[in-house]
């Protein structure tokens, strides 16, 4: 008799994912920046964000409703020393929660909604690669799908053409 296990492995976690608040440490010239990783691969580090010595000028920014300023980044991965994710430490809040607590508002969507699309987008993106995009009319896709399965050509309104 065999036996079947259920277990699964952990899966590796990758905590610097797209979106992911981080402060990378730079070296030549040294610098650090905090923002959201829009992507990071060997090439190197695509961020949106801004200077850490800019940071409370940024946060009175976005408290006070001025437009919205943090700069599209890429670092080179020979400039990228240190990438940290940007937790709280003991009772010192984040950047992150820092931000949050004097703005009421959360800086990862802010700062990555232009370039990572989210999860809604992403469902319709699957659904008009696949032909069934819930925008178009029942009519429509109705049409297509009669197309699809080779019962003739219609025209505008659905009509089969002869």
């Amino acid at each position: 008799m065999t036996s079947t296990s259920f277990y699964q492995a952990p899966q590796p976690a990758a905590p610097f994912h797209p979106g992911a608040l981080v402060i990378a440490t730079l070296a030549n010239p040294r610098e650090k920046f905090w923002g959201a990783i829009l992507h990071l691969s060997h090439v190197g580090l695509s961020l949106r964000g801004v200077d850490l010595s800019s940071f409370d000028d940024f946060v009175a920014q976005i408290r006070d409703g001025e437009p919205f300023a943090a700069g599209v980044l890429f670092f080179p991965m020979h400039r990228v020393e240190r990438l940290e994710l940007d937790l709280p430490e003991g009772t010192i809040p984040s950047l992150a929660q820092r931000f949050a607590q004097k703005t009421g508002q959360d800086p990862a969507p802010m700062l990555v909604s232009e370039f990572l699309p989210s999860a809604i987008e992403n469902a319709e993106k699957s659904h008009s690669l696949t032909g069934h995009s819930e925008t178009k009319p029942a009519e429509t896709r109705a049409a297509e799908t009669n197309v699809q399965r080779g019962s003739g050509k219609t025209g505008a309104a659905g009509d089969k053409l002869r």
